[in-house]
């Protein structure tokens, strides 16, 4: 069995973050481990309080793991403290991490940003350089590119502008008003790829972001190649979003497990 590792914060209401992204990569057939970065109160309804675990017990999971389970893909999300970005970077270079997924968790739908401009500063020095692929919303790509988004060419002289500054691959995700749910991939090299999709009517969108990435390291991690990865994650995305599951106040989680059936399960 192929394995995939997640390195973010905690989800206790289960749609986002570690949690969200445990579900997706086995639901996408690998087998999930994680190493946290922060305990965070949160729910469909918001985040209440975020406690990040000290950079030195983050380095002893990563060792953990990497010394005993070597990940065939890695997948970060929010990781708003220096430390704790510089200690990843560490462990992933020393342990020489393949195929990572960075989700530059920096600006929440609402628009609020979640990271200080010197934590996104650590990003781009020390995490960005690592990764196989970047995953950035619209608004986190107007932050990293420096160019204002308003039309799908935008999105692709912004993920260029991102993928030379920084030498990975970049997929701009769609939504924001701009192009339904519609995202363009831009590798190194210019080159671009527009995945296309229907946009599902569903309010319920809390982890969109994590599902997302978790589902394109899994496949990563399967040895698709990353157009592939791609395809299939927002496949399985759209699937997640069309079982129109619907739980809590706010805005719900997906259906992960939406196409598991077993004996176990009805």
């Amino acid at each position: 069995m192929k394995t995939a590792l997640t390195i973010a914060g905690t989800d206790p209401s289960g749609g986002a973050g570690i949690q969200a992204d445990i579900k997706t990569m086995t639901a996408n057939g690998v087998y999930a481990m994680s190493a946290v970065t922060a305990l965070v109160a949160q729910n469909t309804t918001g985040v209440t309080s975020i406690m990040e675990v000290r950079p030195d017990f983050l380095a002893q999971q990563l060792d953990c793991v990497f010394t005993d389970i070597f990940p065939d893909a890695v997948k970060t999300g929010m990781v708003a403290s220096i430390p704790l970005i510089r200690t990843i970077a560490d462990k992933l270079e020393e342990h020489r991490a393949k195929n990572l997924v960075v989700d530059p968790v920096m600006v929440a739908t609402s628009g609020d940003r979640l990271i200080s401009e010197d934590a996104v500063d650590a990003l781009k020095e020390r995490l960005f350089p690592l990764a196989a692929l970047l995953t950035p919303n619209i608004p986190e790509a107007e932050i990293l590119s420096g160019l204002t988004i308003r039309a799908p060419e935008e999105m692709v002289r912004a993920g260029r502008a991102i993928s030379q500054r920084y030498g990975c691959a970049v997929l701009c995700k769609g939504g924001h008003q701009i192009n339904d749910a519609n995202d363009v991939l831009i590798r190194p090299d210019g080159a671009e790829r527009w995945f296309r999709s229907r946009r599902v009517d569903n309010p319920n969108t809390h982890g969109t972001g994590c599902t997302l990435s978790s589902a394109i390291a899994a496949n990563l991690a399967k040895g698709q190649d990353l157009e592939t990865a791609i395809r299939r994650a927002k496949d399985f995305l759209t699937g997640a979003l069309s079982a129109m599951l619907d739980l809590g106040a706010g805005s719900g989680p997906l259906d992960h497990l939406f196409a598991l059936k077993g004996e176990f399960i009805p």
